[in-house]
């Protein structure tokens, strides 16, 4: 709306600028004819510079009205214009009326000092028209001296707040136009920030996703898979010992602990719960239970160290530590043929790091463990599990010198139980 009131402003400042010399030549030229002023100049003259205001008009303004822009050539059009406007006022004071024309022109042909001095030399041929001419007495040069100073003050003053307006406008216009692009770009990146928005949308499901279906490889690892494996362990040293019947039946009672437990553990890691152990009792009482177990289920000496302050940690911790002491003991139990495993969980000001070391047979950790049914799944499966709490694994091993496995993590604490 704006935009559209300052354009309409300009189309009535180029009609003006058009047509008042024309209509001011009319004026001036019907009242020199009508009533000629005293001491006023011979017609002829009037009449023949009165064609040639119109023609350096026409020529300059209505034929080529794109010369408007180049300064020099309006600058010597103005110079013309106040010539030809001096010569009729000498010739008859009514030609003030186009003297009159030299203000408007100078506000739009001239720039900063030349469109003062242009209104200043105006506001001069307006008092000498309305003093009657050119001063003939002393008094009448006390009068034409009164005139020009009203004039120029008046006029001056005018062309100087018309400047500042002018120079308003265009900043106007500039902001307008600057505030136009700003807006494109803004637009332009609204919709550069749609596409990424739906694009991080996009990544943000598939990371969900698989990061559901690491988090439930992980798990079926740590409960079905170590699960079923222990079932099998027993039932085949079951099969092993039909002829010790107390043999059997406590192989077969293991099995059956075993195949509970892992059933527990995989409807809980189904609904993303922790461990059942970790709910009933402290971190360093359920490894130490897990050691106890696993050491009379496989036949292989088994010991706990606690050292530092035991203190409750996040749950999130909590379950790493637990996952990566039985990813470590099933690794023993399966590949190490160890005699003798041990667990230190090491509690620090910043950091808990569980060791679990094994006197087995050792493997390359370059490599794959040995007979590894899962490829070192579970080894990467410790490894990734760890790195997500912010945590590192380390794994020192050799051929026949046995493995130890490093796990430390952060010591967020959690709430006290």
């Amino acid at each position: 709306m704006k935009v559209n009131r300052l354009a309409a402003w300009e189309d009535r400042e180029t009609v003006l600028y058009r047509s008042v010399p024309y209509f001011g030549l009319a004026v001036g030229t019907a009242l020199a004819l009508l009533a000629p002023a005293p001491g006023a100049g011979p017609r002829a003259v009037s009449l023949g510079l009165a064609l040639a205001a119109c023609a350096w008009v026409t020529w300059f303004v209505t034929l080529h009205p794109h010369w408007a822009s180049r300064r020099t050539l309006m600058g010597a059009y103005y110079a013309g214009l106040l010539v030809l406007a001096g010569g009729l006022v000498l010739t008859s004071p009514w030609y003030g009326f186009f003297a009159w024309v030299g203000f408007l022109h100078a506000a739009l042909v001239l720039h900063g000092g030349w469109r003062l001095a242009g209104t200043a030399a105006t506001a001069v041929l307006i008092a000498t028209a309305q003093g009657g001419g050119l001063p003939r007495s002393p008094l009448h040069w006390g009068l034409w001296g009164v005139l020009v100073l009203f004039n120029m003050g008046v006029a001056v003053g005018l062309v100087w707040f018309g400047t500042v307006s002018e120079r308003q406008n265009t900043q106007r216009k500039r902001l307008i136009v600057e505030l136009a692009e700003a807006n494109d770009r803004l637009a332009e990146t609204m919709r550069e920030n749609e596409g990424l928005h739906a694009q991080l949308l996009t990544q943000a499901r598939e990371a969900g996703v698989l990061d559901e279906r690491q988090r439930m490889a992980r798990e079926i690892h740590d409960t079905l898979a170590q699960g079923l494996a222990g079932i099998i362990t027993q039932l085949e040293a079951a099969g092993q010992s039909r002829a010790r019947p107390a043999d059997q039946g406590r192989h077969l009672d293991n099995a059956l602990a075993l195949a509970r437990e892992s059933l527990t553990e995989a409807r809980r890691s189904v609904r993303a719960v922790r461990p059942e152990p970790l709910d009933r009792a402290r971190l360093p009482e359920v490894l130490a239970d897990l050691t106890e177990r696993w050491s009379t289920i496989n036949a292989v000496r088994g010991e706990i160290n606690t050292t530092g302050t035991p203190r409750p940690l996040h749950p999130e911790i909590e379950v790493t530590l637990l996952r990566a002491a039985q990813e470590a003991l099933a690794n023993a139990a399966r590949h190490a043929r160890a005699t003798r495993v041990g667990l230190t969980l090491s509690y620090m000001e910043d950091v808990v790091t569980l060791d679990v070391r094994d006197d087995g047979v050792g493997f390359d950790p370059g490599g794959r463990p040995p007979e590894s049914a899962e490829g070192g799944f579970g080894l990467a499966g410790m490894r990734q599990r760890v790195r997500r709490v912010g945590g590192r694994l380390a794994v020192e091993s050799e051929p026949g010198g046995g493995t130890a496995v490093s796990a430390t993590v952060p010591a967020l604490p959690g709430a006290a139980s």
